[in-house]
C-alpha cells in the first residue's frame, strides 16, 4: 500500500478590495492593544482591513471585542457579516501587539494564518487581508512567503486510512488567495509558487511520518523515496541488503538484521548545468524503532514509527530542490532500516566495522541512529562535498535538552551558525550544542576504534554523545551540521500553529534555506 499523498489548498493572489470578492471567508489580522496599568485596551485592526472596518461602519473592533476577540497572538474570532460584505464569514486572526515596523514578524504571521485556515476547515475558497511588509528590503518577501506558508500548513490533515470518514468531518480549505497591491508583480508570484513547491514537501515528510509503521518498512520505503525522485528528474541508486554487504555498510546491515524487512540505503543526485560547490544532505530513516536487544518501554512506542523522520524531510527537500534549482550540486544519502527484536538481532557487546573501516562497540543497540548514519556519512565523504548538513531523531536528550520545539544542532562552528540563522528565518528554531572533549574520552573503547555510547556517563549529555560519535567519521576539511530532530519531528498535542498533530515536517524548511544560503554566498 503506497502512503496517501494530502493534497493542499491552491495559492494565489488577489488585488480586488476584499468587502467585494466571491469568496468563502475573508481573514484579517488584529491587534491586541494594552491600556492603562496593563488592562487590556482597545482592538487595532491591521492594515488590509480597511475597507472591511468601512462596510461595517466603524463598529467592526467594538463587536469583535464583544465576541471576545483580544487580539492575542494566533486567536481566532468569527464573525457573520449578514451581507454587509460579500463574503458570509469574516475571521479576525489575533497578530499580538501593534509591531514596531511595517508588519509583524513572519513566524507571527505564519502561525496566526495556519491557525485562521484551520478554523475555516468547510468553507472552499478564502481570501487573507493581512498586513504584508512593502519594504524593498527581503522583509517584503519574507512576510508573504510565510502568510502562504502558513495558508497551506494550516490545512493540513492526514487522509488516513478510516474506511468511513468521521460523519461530523469537515473538509479543509481548497483555495487560498493571499491579497497584495498588485497581483501580476513577478516577485511576488515567484514567492507563492515557491511556498506551494515548499508546502509540498512539508506535507510529504507529514504524510510518510504519519504512515503506519507495518505499511512502510525498509524496502518499500526505499520504493517510495526512490519514486518520488525519479519523477522529480533525480538520479537515484537503491543500495539493497546485497549491494549494502559488498559495499562494507556494517553499521546498516547491524542494526537491520532483526528484521525480515532488510535495510536499504537511497542516494538521490541533483546536479545543476554549473556549480562548483557540493552539499550532502543525510537522513536517518529508522522505519521503526523498538530498542532491539535494548529494548525500549512499551508506553509510548507506538511513537517511533516517526524515527524515519529525517529521512523523509531528505527525500522531500531533494524533490522541493529539483522544482526550485538552486545553483549547487545537492545529493542525499537515506540510510534506511528497522531496529527489531530477534535471534538475528545485534546485541550489547557487538564489533562491527563501518564503511569507514573504523570498528564500533555497541553498548546499547537502542542507540541505531548513529550506526546507520555513520555509514551514510562515510559514503557520503568518498565524494568530498563542502558541506555535509544530517538530520535524524537521534536521542531522548534533544528532548531533554532543548524541549519539543527547538531542535539541537552540533558540528563545525560556521555551518552551525549559519543552521541556527536557517531556522529562526523560517520558524524552525535550532540551537547550537557543544561536542566536548571529555564525552570522545569516555567513549574509548578496549576492544575496538570507539564506543557506540558514552561507558559510565549513561544519559549524561546523551544529545552531545550522538554528535561527538558522528563527528568521528565525517572526513577532516567537510563543514558539517547534525541537527537532532528528536522532539520538533513530531507533534504528540492537538494542531497548533503551522504545526498539525502527529508529523510536523520539520527540518524542510531549514534544509532548503540552507540551501539557498550555500547556493547564494558559497
Amino acid at each position: 500500500m503506497t502512503t496517501p499523498t494530502t493534497a493542499l489548498p491552491t495559492l494565489s493572489l488577489a488585488d480586488t478590495d476584499p468587502a467585494d470578492l466571491t469568496v468563502d471567508a475573508v481573514v484579517i489580522g488584529v491587534h491586541s492593544q494594552e491600556g492603562a496599568e496593563g488592562a487590556a485596551g482597545e482592538l487595532l485592526l491591521a492594515s488590509g482591513a480597511e475597507s472591511i472596518a468601512a462596510a461595517f461602519d466603524g463598529k467592526l473592533t467594538a463587536t469583535l471585542a464583544l465576541l471576545g476577540a483580544t487580539g492575542g497572538a494566533g486567536e481566532v474570532t468569527k464573525l457573520a457579516t449578514l451581507g454587509t460584505i460579500t463574503a458570509p464569514v469574516l475571521v479576525a486572526v489575533g497578530l499580538g501587539a501593534e509591531p514596531t515596523g511595517p508588519a509583524p514578524a513572519p513566524d507571527t504571521l505564519r502561525r496566526a494564518t495556519a491557525a485562521a485556515v484551520r478554523a475555516l476547515a468547510g468553507a472552499k475558497k478564502v481570501v487573507l487581508a493581512l498586513p504584508l511588509s512593502d519594504d524593498a528590503d527581503d522583509s517584503g518577501a519574507l512576510t508573504l512567503r510565510a502568510v502562504a506558508e502558513g495558508a497551506a500548513l494550516g490545512a493540513y490533515r492526514f487522509t488516513g486510512y478510516k474506511a468511513k470518514p468521521a460523519a461530523t468531518r469537515k473538509d479543509p480549505v481548497t483555495a487560498v488567495s493571499v491579497l497584495v497591491p498588485d497581483a501580476k508583480e513577478g516577485s511576488a508570484n515567484a514567492e507563492i509558487t515557491r511556498a506551494a513547491v515548499v508546502t509540498a514537501a512539508v506535507a510529504r515528510t507529514r504524510d510518510w511520518v504519519n504512515a503506519p509503521a507495518n505499511l512502510l518498512r525498509p524496502p518499500n520505503f526505499a520504493d517510495e523515496i526512490a519514486a518520488l525522485a525519479g519523477k522529480a528528474g533525480l538520479d537515484v541508486e537503491v543500495f539493497d541488503e546485497k549491494a549494502l554487504i559488498e559495499g562494507g555498510f556494517g553499521g546498516i546491515l547491524a542494526v537491520g538484521m532483526g528484521s525480515a524487512a532488510k535495510p536499504r540505503l537511497v542516494k538521490i543526485t541533483y546536479t545543476p548545468a554549473e556549480s562548483t560547490t557540493k552539499v550532502a544532505l543525510i537522513g536517518k530513516g529508522i522505519t521503526f524503532d523498538t530498542g532491539g536487544v535494548s529494548i525500549k518501554p512499551a508506553q509510548g512506542m507506538w511513537e517511533m514509527k516517526s524515527d524515519m523522520a529525517g529521512a523523509a524531510a531528505v527525500a522531500s527537500t531533494m524533490a522541493a530542490i529539483a522544482e526550485l534549482k538552486p545553483a549547487v550540486a545537492v545529493t542525499a544519502y537515506i540510510p534506511i532500516a528497522e531496529n527489531m527484536l530477534s535471534g538475528e538481532a545485534y546485541r550489547p557487546g557487538d564489533v562491527i566495522t563501518m564503511r569507514s573501516g573504523k570498528k564500533v562497540e555497541v553498548l546499547n543497540t537502542d542507540a541505531e541512529g548513529r550506526m546507520v548514519l555513520a555509514d551514510a556519512i562515510a559514503l557520503a565523504c568518498e565524494s568530498q562535498p563542502d558541506y555535509l548538513i544530517e538530520t535524524s531523531t537521534l536521542t531522548g536528550g534533544q528532548v531533554i535538552a532543548l524541549g519539543k520545539r527547538v531542535a539541537g544542532v552540533m558540528g563545525s562552528e560556521k555551518l552551525a551558525q549559519r543552521t541556527k540563522a536557517a531556522g529562526d528565518l523560517v520558524g524552525e528554531p535550532t540551537w547550537p550544542m557543544p561536542l566536548p572533549d571529555e564525552i570522545r574520552k569516555s567513549m574509548e573503547s578496549d576492544v575496538a576504534d570507539i564506543l557506540q555510547v558514552s561507558a559510565g556517563m549513561e544519559r549524561a549529555g546523551h544529545m552531545l554523545q550522538g554528535g561527538v560519535f558522528l563527528r568521528e567519521f565525517v572526513t577532516e576539511g567537510v563543514e558539517w551540521a547534525h541537527i537532532d530532530i528528536a522532539g520538533p519531528s513530531f507533534h504528540s498535542g492537538e494542531a497548533t500553529g503551522h504545526w498539525s498533530k502527529g508529523g510536523t515536517g520539520v527540518p524542510v524548511r531549514t534544509l532548503l534555506a540552507l540551501v539557498d544560503d550555500i547556493a547564494a554566498n558559497g
